[in-house]
């Protein structure tokens, strides 16, 4: 079983890696739901950590039907991400009704040879989640992170445990988005889960000590904004613990 963690930061990395995780899935912007980080946190990150690096392709927050220049800035980045050594890119495209957009797809999973292919959550937002399944795998990409369609995998475990068998092996189907030691075990009773994702995500203090409380950078007062996002390393052994006894 491989835990892959979400990581927004170089610090969060390598606190995810000391902690047990078997790989690590690398983003920015958390609040948008996780953007392309920039090509410098790319090296420095691979410099600093011995276990695999997937590294987010999303060139904007909202949806996922791209423009053509948006689609260029995707494949750049992705040559960006194999001249950093990343093991692999995460990304997810769609046509304005809801379907894979395969004709781009395929042209990303062959600019990001030999490097693995996650389709991320925007497979959740597709119109026919078993149609969806069998053009990722006629795209060639290795795997599917889903919720099931729903906001967290627990909710969606009934099209998890369909989308496990209906795969029947060809691609791998990796649950995430709400995962914690509470419910992992459920996620995990479903045969043929071979990865989990989640970022068991804590906030520590900044180092800023003034702090104007009557400001938020990216407009929205409710998120930290002098709080650092770092995944929790107890929660993470024990998570670890949890699959190393299954």
């Amino acid at each position: 079983m491989t835990l892959e963690i979400a990581v927004y930061s170089p610090e969060a990395a390598i606190v995810a890696q000391k902690a047990g995780a078997d790989r690590i899935e690398l983003c920015s912007a958390p609040a948008e739901g996780g953007l392309t980080p920039g090509t410098g946190i790319m090296k420095l990150v691979r410099n600093e950590l011995q276990i695999p690096i997937h590294v987010m392709i999303r060139p904007r927050e909202g949806d996922f039907c791209y423009s053509e220049l948006e689609f260029r800035a995707m494949m750049m980045e992705i040559a960006e991400a194999k001249k950093a050594g990343m093991d692999g890119i995460v990304c997810g495209i769609l046509t304005k009704k809801g379907m894979v957009d395969e004709k781009r797809l395929k042209i990303l999973v062959e600019i990001a040879k030999p490097l693995n292919v996650t389709f991320h959550r925007a497979f959740d937002m597709s119109m026919n989640p078993e149609e969806s399944l069998e053009k990722l795998i006629n795209c060639g990409v290795s795997r599917i992170l889903t919720s099931g369609g729903k906001q967290t995998a627990l909710q969606g475990i009934g099209m998890i445990r369909k989308l496990v068998k209906l795969s029947a092996g060809r691609i791998k189907i990796m649950p995430g988005s709400g995962i914690n030691e509470h419910n992992l075990n459920e996620l995990l009773q479903i045969e043929g889960i071979e990865e989990v994702h989640l970022s068991a995500k804590s906030y520590m203090k900044g180092a800023m000590e003034f702090r104007n409380p009557d400001i938020a950078m990216g407009g929205n007062i409710k998120i930290p904004e002098y709080d650092l996002l770092l995944p929790d390393a107890e929660v993470i052994g024990r998570i670890q613990k949890m699959i190393r006894t299954k």
